[in-house]
């Protein structure tokens, strides 16, 4: 713990006489998220109380100034939880003003709060700072080597105690055991970081781990770290190993590079082979039914990263290929759970679970081979457990429902049909209003059981959230989601951050359960630690004792504690797979308020949206032509996505496009101005000569708002120009009517399907136009993209594109990417408009 004479510090001149005193009479505590709150998120702090009094209203101090910046009575009461008589929400989401601050209610006063849009910006990288600690083999914290020996194999269809090269990989939390399980989800999580936010990440270390850049992003270098043992630990088709070492491990505290655990052969450490039994060479043993559980693992981290690295390294990606294939299909022979193997105590992972590995690794699998086998073996493992078990109960045991939340719902949905999607946004949504019926009875929204790793659980929930809120755009678990994710930063009863080291400047892990702190002094900064524990379940734990006074005394609870203890292994270890979900977690955050500013602007137009969000607005324009109308709408129908039409004033008002007109806006498909007459605003060879007035422009626009009208089509956001042609001029004219243009992302050929043969070397085939882009995908990437299409096309051309658009949404979305409106692209939301 960072002493609380650091929280006292930043507190200004002027009210440090306020607050000890208060504090100390009315035994009353405001908790906030310490990392802060982006200027756009939800914003809520929590009042406790051991009296019985709760706020009506509280202020937002500036700082700085001492002047209060916001006043407000959005408070709601709740009763006793924990330690605590009563609590209090306090609501300032409203509140958007970046600066530093103090919550002031009763005359007590939160730790400093911080607003801003970058409140998150490098914590992902900041957090794999304790994965790169955790590396076995080459330990570039140390830089030495460790546990280069192992291993000696058990249990396999080799004799026992044959070698294997097994070295590498991570270090499971503050012993040195190492599980295929959580590993191979680790690595997944840092993937899927990567693929789903690559704009959040920097390059500041080797592939080694060493300080120095090396032109690929540091997530996925450590990402790759996991692969090569994941390699290793499946070297052969009909070979997989679970796990290196047991619980022989527990002999005291040291250093990886001097471990002296003794297993009876030197240096070597036992290699548990998955052969689908119970497992235990000692006085205890796993309930092991199958190999599924973890082999499907293997595959979706194996197959994720085949697509990733496909155009970078492309041989390395055809292995992982191969090896997603061959773990599935050992998966597929072992169906049930390989748990991990115990020794000489009753602790092991008891995971129960394994259909949804199966299902994730299907879904990837699809993806990568669009073998339809795969798709649907995918909604089969998916329908057998639509809702991951632990959410909504009180209880489970040590890491019974692995992982904690089921990526393959989200993976299945992006590769399905409409349907199958709903079905799986469902999945989420029920997982969700499980833990909201538990949550929205206490004051800090938890519904979270306080197990082991409770604090794995909060992060693996917390993400749940987030991908079901980018399936659907459903908002209604928002609040929720933002509990959980400020709970783990100090929106706690223990006011702690429960990240080591993060944020600098606050409360956090100081005396975690780890070697590395413990007899060193090193910090294990970016560790995730296990959590809070029911009051119940810490004492019953073997071997805990705590070896300095609790200076979170006054907030234990019998409902739950947390100790920052050495000796509490409980709820104060730092593990390496939930720290691997808090990368991806803190990299989904960090990504919502960049969302707000990246984005590429041309001439005054934004044409391209924010590049770390993985989403496509699908954009059509029209004005004469619509014989593609029909066609499109029925495929934006069937693949269950949404588009944005420009249409001109003309096409609004032509009697024969009334019912497509009608039918579009009906399925929720975005409808905007294209301009009346289809004017040509500045000469083509010389863009700034204006080519109309701003009285003309004014005057056209007017009549395609009022075309629009008829269909209840209101004054939209955003202007489309027509010929796809302006200058900065035109973009201030847009702005003075309160709209924002928007054009085509260049680099494709999409915007070439209005040509005809007879235009010569202009013209573009619907191949030439399908290749081009998926050539510039593969090269690139089409993150943010807004890609330009056209309703209908002259006559004269018969190879029309729209023909294809089934097969090209379909191609994109089996390589992650999701469609959506111009008006939600991540990077448009609070677009300027020019004036």
């Amino acid at each position: 713990m960072r002493r609380f004479l650091l929280l006292l510090l930043v507190v200004p001149l002027f009210s440090f006489a306020i607050l000890k005193p208060k504090e100390t009479e009315t035994k009353s505590w405001i908790r906030i998220n310490l990392l802060g709150y982006q200027t756009h998120s939800l914003k809520v702090a929590v009042w406790v109380t051991k009296g019985s009094i709760v706020p009506k209203s509280f202020e937002l101090v500036d700082k700085e100034t001492g002047r209060v910046a916001y006043r407000s009575s959005f408070v709601k009461a709740f009763g006793r939880y924990g330690p605590f008589q009563a609590g209090a929400r306090l609501d300032f989401s409203v509140f958007e003003k970046p600066g530093r601050y103090l919550i002031k209610t009763g005359g007590v006063y939160s730790p400093e709060v911080i607003i801003g849009e970058q409140v998150y910006n490098h914590m992902a990288d900041f957090v794999l700072k304790y994965m790169r600690q955790q590396r076995s083999g080459f330990n570039p914290y140390l830089k030495d080597s460790c546990h280069v020996n192992d291993g000696y194999t058990m249990y396999g269809p080799m004799p026992d105690s044959t070698h294997v090269d097994v070295s590498g990989g991570w270090h499971d939390a503050s012993d040195y055991l190492q599980y295929s399980t959580t590993s191979a989800n680790a690595t997944y999580h840092l993937l899927a970081a990567y693929r789903d936010f690559p704009g959040v990440f920097g390059d500041q270390y080797a592939d080694n781990g060493l300080e120095g850049k090396n032109g690929r992003a540091d997530v996925l270098d450590e990402a790759n770290w996991g692969l090569k043992w994941l390699l290793k630990m499946h070297p052969q088709k009909d070979w997989l190993f679970n796990q290196i070492a047991d619980d022989r491990d527990h002999s005291g505290m040291r250093l990886p590079t001097k471990d002296d655990a003794d297993y009876g052969r030197g240096k070597e450490r036992p290699v548990y082979f998955a052969n689908g039994k119970p497992q235990g060479l000692g006085k205890f043993q796993n309930r092991a039914t199958g190999a599924a559980s973890v082999a499907g693992k293997f595959s979706s981290a194996f197959a994720l990263g085949s697509k990733i690295y496909k155009q970078k390294e492309p041989e390395y990606a055809s292995l992982l290929a191969d090896k997603a294939l061959s773990a599935f299909a050992f998966g597929l022979a072992r169906p049930g759970t390989q748990q991990t193997a115990p020794m000489r105590a009753p602790y092991f992972y008891e995971e129960d679970n394994w259909t949804d590995d199966m299902e994730l690794a299907a879904a990837e699998l699809y993806g990568n081979t669009l073998d339809p086998s795969y798709l649907a073996a995918a909604e089969a493992y998916a329908a057998q457990e639509p809702v991951t078990p632990w959410m909504g109960t009180d209880t489970a045991r040590h890491y019974q429902w692995y992982p904690f939340h089921n990526f393959g719902h989200y993976e299945l949905a992006k590769a399905a049909e409409k349907e199958e999607r709903r079905k799986m946004a469902l999945n989420y949504r029920t997982g969700l209003e499980k833990v909201w019926n538990k949550a929205r009875l206490n004051v800090f929204y938890r519904g979270i059981p306080f197990i082991w790793c409770s604090n794995n659980l909060t992060a693996s929930f917390t993400i749940q959230a987030f991908l079901y809120h980018t399936l659907t755009e459903d908002k209604t678990y928002e609040e929720l989601s933002q509990s959980n994710f400020d709970w783990l930063f100090g929106c706690n009863p223990w006011g702690t951050s429960f990240v080591s080291g993060l944020p600098q400047w606050a409360d956090s892990p100081q005396d975690p359960h780890s070697a590395f702190t413990h007899l060193n002094h090193y910090p294990v900064d970016g560790g995730l630690v296990d959590g809070p524990v029911y009051g119940s379940l810490y004492k019953n734990l073997i071997g805990i004792k705590l070896y300095e006074p609790d200076e979170y005394e006054e907030f234990q609870s019998d409902l739950v504690v947390y100790h920052d203890d050495y000796g509490d292994y409980s709820s104060n270890e730092p593990t390496m797979d939930g720290t691997a979900s808090m990368v991806y977690l803190l990299a989904a955050f960090d990504s919502r308020e960049n969302s707000v500013v990246k984005r590429v602007m041309e001439e005054g137009a934004v044409v391209w949206g924010d590049r770390s969000a993985k989403k496509i607005a699908l954009v059509f324009t029209g004005d004469e032509f619509a014989d593609g109308g029909q066609t499109i709408g029925e495929t934006l129908q069937q693949q269950g996505i949404k588009a944005s039409f420009f249409l001109t004033g003309r096409f609004y008002r032509n009697p024969k496009y009334e019912r497509l007109i009608v039918k579009l806006k009906k399925n929720g498909n975005l409808m905007g101005p294209h301009s009346d007459q289809h004017l040509l605003y500045c000469d083509w060879k010389n863009r700034d000569s204006l080519l109309v007035s701003k009285e003309t422009f004014t005057r056209d626009l007017g009549e395609n708002y009022k075309a629009m009208a008829v269909f209840g089509i209101e004054k939209p956001k955003f202007f489309l120009p027509p010929y796809e042609w302006y200058n900065k001029k035109i973009a201030k004219w847009a702005g003075d009517e309160g709209l924002s243009l928007v054009n085509f992302t260049p680099g494709t050929r999409s915007n070439a399907d209005y040509t005809w043969p007879e235009m010569g070397s202009r013209y573009r085939s619907s191949k030439e136009i399908y290749d081009s882009i998926l050539n510039y995908e593969a090269s690139n990437d089409l993150n943010g993209f807004i890609l330009l299409l056209h309703i209908g096309t002259d006559p004269r051309r018969k190879d029309k594109f729209y023909n294809k658009l089934g097969q090209l949404i379909t191609a994109l979305k089996h390589k992650g990417y999701q469609f959506v409106t111009i008006n939600k692209l991540p990077g448009l939301s609070g677009v300027p408009i020019l004036k």
